[in-house]
């Protein structure tokens, strides 16, 4: 159960990174690993406590101190717009964008900007982050975007006349929703970068032992706990084991030309169908469009 493992030694020191939701799980292994190889990271996190607690762990363990804890709230336009101008501010290059933050399986919930908040968190904040940096990525290239999605996209369908959700609402529907949406954006993006040195892919990281599973009510009762604890090990991967798809997209140097596809334990893997589905993957890139105010109808 504990999946492929990225185990190419790569030298990363002089690149820039940044990874969303990376205070804990395995957007935290992630940047680890990174700092590890000499990575300069900027962690994109919306706690900034939790998010500078888990980058003084980091340095301690590494010993790398170009690692730096930036707020970063998925959930609002505003905040997302800070984030990117304020990283520009202080960095002209960025070779690797993870959209590694996620939220699942919440009560019907809006974001700051009214989106149903799994989708506006999972796919329309990432969109709109990762638009704001594609002049600084297409400076640097080649450049890599990495978008966490899940196994769980090939059980969700775009909603074309509900994508918000206010008709009907479901935990997992929803989530599944956003997920797909990942690999929706990650095709049609990847047509888009084709020839800039951009390149970019998604990934099922694997069911994982991590926070994310917060809001499974039932994960609490103690029973369940008594329970479950001692499957976690069998049934899940530990965060470190998760990462290594995404460190595999992200770094390994067989890939600087790859884009457009899917992985998972670091093997490239079919999509759904509806994955495959140009007619709804541009539906949902003019729909994205309008929801985040990226005016562009191509990559320019």
């Amino acid at each position: 159960m504990q999946g492929g493992q990225f185990t190419k030694q790569t030298d990363e020191t002089g690149k820039v990174f940044i990874v969303t939701g990376a205070n804990t799980g395995i957007g935290k292994e992630t940047v680890l690993e990174i700092a590890k190889r000499g990575g300069t990271v900027y962690m994109a996190c919306r706690d900034m406590n939790r998010c500078e607690k888990a980058r003084q762990d980091i340095i301690r363990e590494t010993n790398n101190q170009n690692i730096f804890s930036r707020e970063l709230d998925l959930s609002s336009l505003e905040s997302i717009r800070k984030f990117a101008a304020g990283f520009k501010k202080e960095q002209d290059k960025l070779h690797v964008l993870i959209n590694n933050a996620g939220v699942m399986h919440c009560p019907r919930t809006l974001t700051k900007d009214g989106f149903e908040m799994q989708l506006g968190v999972n796919h329309m904040g990432h969109f709109l982050l990762t638009h704001l940096l594609l002049d600084v990525l297409k400076k640097t290239a080649p450049s890599r975007i990495v978008n966490v999605s899940s196994l769980v996209h090939t059980q969700g369908f775009i909603k074309t006349a509900d994508l918000n959700s206010e008709k009907s609402y479901s935990r997992i529907g929803a989530y599944s929703q956003s997920k797909l949406a990942n690999v929706l954006f990650t095709r049609e993006l990847a047509k888009r970068l084709e020839g800039t040195g951009v390149t970019t892919n998604s990934l099922h990281p694997g069911a994982v032992d991590t926070e994310l599973s917060r809001n499974w009510k039932f994960l609490k009762h103690p029973f369940a706990q008594l329970l479950l604890k001692p499957l976690l090990w069998v049934l899940f991967k530990t965060p470190r084991n998760g990462a290594q798809t995404t460190l595999y997209a992200a770094l390994d140097p067989a890939l600087k030309d790859v884009s457009g596809l899917y992985f998972s334990d670091c093997q490239p893997k079919e999509v759904s169908a509806a994955a495959q589905d140009d007619k709804t993957g541009k539906f949902l890139w003019a729909e994205s469009e309008k929801w985040t105010g990226v005016n562009s109808t191509k990559v320019d």
